[in-house]
């Protein structure tokens, strides 16, 4: 049985977070990604992380059986929208189909809704990404809608599902 537990980001944890940006598939994740991921980039990431972790986010390492291998994190939106708090993962390819990220997204989940001023999550999922809705919906999120043609990533264009889960 593996330990799957959420880990908050550290300046001692900067290497694995490059190691993993580094080596992740990329074909779902959002280009704000940097590529190559530098010793730059984390350094970015991880002030952004220590200014706004449990203020109007949430940002974890997965670790598994103390290995960290993604990313998982609920950022809370602005505005009007400032109740709802988008969630974001990558895992490493090696860990997919192990239950790691369902497990991940479940706690996380508990986190933000806890230590958050949110009443939903929301989670938007390429329409070709199956692992990723099945994730959502096994942890109660529900597929609230499709946004056509709504992302543009390495030439080609995809529709998007909105999820949402209330708390």
């Amino acid at each position: 049985m593996m330990n799957i537990e959420l880990v908050k980001w550290s300046p001692a944890l900067k290497q694995e977070l490059i190691d993993i940006c580094n080596n992740v598939d990329r074909t779902f994740l959002s280009n704000r990604l940097p590529y190559p991921y530098t010793e730059e980039s984390a350094d970015w990431w991880l002030g952004m992380v220590s200014e706004h972790d449990g203020k109007d986010g949430v940002f974890c390492a997965i670790a598994v059986d103390g290995k960290i291998v993604g990313n998982i994190s609920i950022e809370q939106k602005a505005d009007v929208y400032s109740k709802d708090g988008e969630i974001g993962y990558l895992l490493l390819t090696d860990y997919w189909s192990k239950g790691i990220m369902t497990e991940a997204v479940r706690q996380i989940c508990e986190i933000a809704f806890t230590e958050l001023d949110i009443i939903r999550i929301t989670g938007l999922v390429y329409a070709t990404n199956a692992a990723s809705q099945r994730v959502l919906e096994k942890n109660g999120f529900v597929r609230e809608g499709l946004q056509r043609n709504a992302v543009f990533k390495n030439g080609m264009v995809y529709d998007l599902y909105m999820y949402g889960k209330l708390k």
